[in-house]
C-alpha cells in the first residue's frame, strides 16, 4: 500500500463544513483567525477554545440555521453555555468545580438559509455576538442553554468578521 497523504484524508474525512462538528471547528477558526491567534495548533477538550498572545482565553460557540440533513424548516438557534469542569491541556487537570472556564464568548452563527448559496467559509455569510464571561454569568446563572433572540434581548449587537476583530483586540 502507498503512504497516506494528509490532503487527501482532510479532504475525505473533513470536507463537509455544513456538517455540526466541523462548522463548529471552522467557527474556531474563524475567531482565531479574527482575533490573531492561530499562532498555535488547536488543543481538543481544553476547558476553553482559544488563548490570545494577550491572554485573554475565548469560547467559541457556533450554530446555523441549515444542516447538512434535508430539513423541512431553518434549525432554532440555540447554544450550550453550560458550566463544565474544564480539562486544562497543559496541566492534563480537571477543574474542582463546574464553571465557566473563558473570559469571552462568541457565539458565531452561519446565517445562510438557501443551500444552494450556502458557503460556510465565506466569512460574510456568518455573524457573531461577543460576551463576557461575567455578563453570561449575571444574566444566566446556572442556566445550561441560550437562544440566539434571549441574547440579542439582554443587548448583544451583531458583528461582521472585521467588527469581531475589532471587538476582541
Amino acid at each position: 500500500m502507498k503512504n497516506i497523504i494528509a490532503s487527501d484524508f482532510w479532504q475525505w474525512a473533513f470536507s463537509d463544513f455544513m456538517s455540526n462538528a466541523l462548522r463548529g471547528v471552522l467557527a474556531e477558526y474563524i475567531v482565531a483567525c479574527a482575533a490573531d491567534c492561530t499562532h498555535c495548533s488547536r488543543t481538543e477538550w481544553n476547558a476553553y477554545d482559544l488563548q490570545t498572545k494577550s491572554g485573554l482565553k475565548i469560547e467559541v460557540k457556533s450554530a446555523a440555521y441549515l444542516q447538512s440533513w434535508e430539513q423541512k424548516k431553518p434549525s432554532s438557534i440555540r447554544f450550550d453555555i453550560a458550566s463544565k469542569k474544564g480539562w486544562n491541556a497543559v496541566t492534563n487537570q480537571s477543574a474542582g468545580e463546574a464553571l465557566r472556564s473563558a473570559d469571552l464568548y462568541v457565539f458565531c452563527i452561519f446565517a445562510a438559509k438557501e443551500k444552494k448559496i450556502a458557503d460556510p467559509l465565506n466569512p460574510d455569510q456568518w455573524f457573531f455576538l461577543v460576551c463576557p464571561t461575567s455578563v453570561l454569568n449575571q444574566h444566566f446563572g446556572v442556566r445550561k442553554s441560550v437562544s440566539l433572540s434571549t441574547l440579542e434581548a439582554i443587548g448583544l449587537e451583531r458583528l461582521n468578521f472585521d467588527a469581531l476583530r475589532a471587538k476582541i483586540l
